[in-house]
């Protein structure tokens, strides 16, 4: 049997039971509206998941995180020193397997002020390894420089939201002077605009104004519930570290009273691995380093990404899972609906089947007449199923964070089209078998 006719028997029988094709094909638009959804929100999960991971700087970036030191060294916890740029210095000669250290020394609360403009956030002292261990660009200007750390100038980068605020006439802040806490700090430089993908796609999109200020809105209540790693990125201050300390904090003696002289405490102190392969070895290379410049002290301990990165791995199978199973069950009812309505059709197109039996049609020809049918209502059930799934797309885009914002690949389409087709071909073939078993003889009997 041509094909090109069954398909067109199959859009016939459609148009001729447009209610009853439309119930049948129900559970096939749900079960492919919910399996495009699924995708859609898995894959923008992964993306949010890749640009998050790279904004912290990716998975070679570990952070050196205060711990509570073991029971067996608790009588002599006050004799480390903690994290102090005496780590920094023995890190960058004693381990090679790092590629960058950094240290950072926090100023909660710093009333930055350009003008009549007086903003309030943290600023960041640190020196010439932080670019590369956060992964910061610099947009216009220059980064800090040996000399400014060795001298401790009074000169300071920014953040591309934080010069805006400063400056919202749009004008260069790069050369012009401000106040840290009343003291004085010229910008060398300002960091670039760091953007979601769904961020850039939105305003290449030329989102009204109203809607921009809603997403504003929603970002704004947003930052003060998780922290957003692209936020932080254009909000940072960076200063020299050394002028942190000679400007802001005095320098804190020994806790356990040796005479060491004066040291500097850090909030943050953070590394990059040079090698993901020799991850492990770094660890172990930069805990030996650790253990000798506090003393013999284990108050320290690592957060890497690779922890997070798998929690949020399994947390997209998870979604991924249970969103294919509901799709599965949708599905399995819509395939169920469709042959029960091709068993329908046959038992009212007997008589037909006879008489094309009569005038030379094969039992494969019924066959396959009934299983192009049967596609049929599967394949304009997908396409219907991948509409539906667009406009809900729209809906969750509007409403869903920027850093899960839903993504559609087409690898997804095509693998949700797939499904609806493959459902329209397994629910035809019980009927198709029974409709070629027919006798003609008694088909045309059948009153």
């Amino acid at each position: 049997m041509n094909l090109g006719i069954g398909f067109a028997v199959g859009l016939k029988e459609i148009a001729a039971h447009k209610f009853r094709s439309f119930l049948t094909m129900l559970g096939v638009i749900l079960g492919v509206a919910s399996l495009m959804s699924m995708f859609a929100l898995t894959a923008g999960m992964a993306r949010g998941m890749r640009e998050t991971m790279q904004a912290m700087g990716g998975i070679e970036r570990v952070g050196i995180i205060d711990k509570d030191v073991p029971e067996s060294q608790q009588g002599m916890a006050e004799i480390s020193p903690g994290r102090t740029l005496a780590d920094v210095r023995a890190l960058r000669a004693a381990a090679p397997l790092l590629s960058h250290v950094t240290p950072e020394s926090l100023l909660h609360g710093a009333a930055l002020t350009q003008g009549a403009t007086t903003v309030r956030t943290s600023v960041t002292g640190t020196d010439i390894d932080f670019l590369e261990v956060n992964q910061h660009v610099i947009d216009r200007g220059r980064w800090l420089s040996p000399l400014d750390i060795e001298r401790g100038h009074r000169v300071a980068i920014l953040g591309s939201s934080i010069a805006a605020e400063l400056w919202p006439d749009g004008s260069d802040p790069v050369g012009k002077t401000f106040l840290i806490n009343q003291r004085p700090f010229t910008v060398v430089g300002v960091f670039t605009l760091y953007e979601r993908e769904e961020d850039i796609r939105r305003r290449e999109l030329g989102l009204t104004q109203r809607a921009a200020e809603r997403r504003a809105q929603r970002g704004e209540r947003g930052t003060s519930r998780r922290w957003d790693p692209f936020n932080w990125k254009n909000r940072t201050i960076a200063i020299p570290v050394t002028t942190m300390f000679t400007e802001f904090k005095s320098a804190q003696m020994d806790r356990a009273g040796v005479d060491q002289g004066p040291i500097t405490k850090l909030e943050g102190l953070y590394v990059r691995v040079a090698d993901a392969d020799r991850f492990e070895e770094a660890l172990t290379e930069l805990s030996n380093v650790l253990r000798n410049t506090h003393r013999g002290i284990e108050d320290f301990g690592f957060d890497t990404r690779e922890e997070w990165f798998d929690r949020i791995e399994s947390s997209v199978r998870a979604t991924r899972m249970s969103g294919g199973i509901i799709a599965g069950i949708s599905l399995v009812v819509g395939g169920i609906g469709i042959t029960n309505i091709m068993l329908a059709s046959i038992t009212e197109r007997i008589r037909e089947i006879g008489v094309r039996r009569a005038v030379g049609a094969t039992p494969r020809d019924i066959f396959v007449q009934i299983l192009v049918e049967s596609a049929v209502i599967g394949i304009t059930g997908g396409l219907l199923g991948l509409i539906a799934s667009f406009g809900l797309l729209r809906v969750l885009v509007a409403v869903a964070p920027a850093e899960n914002a839903p993504y559609v690949e087409w690898s997804s389409v095509m693998i949700s089209f797939l499904f609806a087709f493959l459902v329209g071909i397994l629910s035809g073939l019980y009927p198709a078998f029974r409709a070629s078993r027919l006798d003609p003889i008694q088909a045309l009997r059948y009153e």
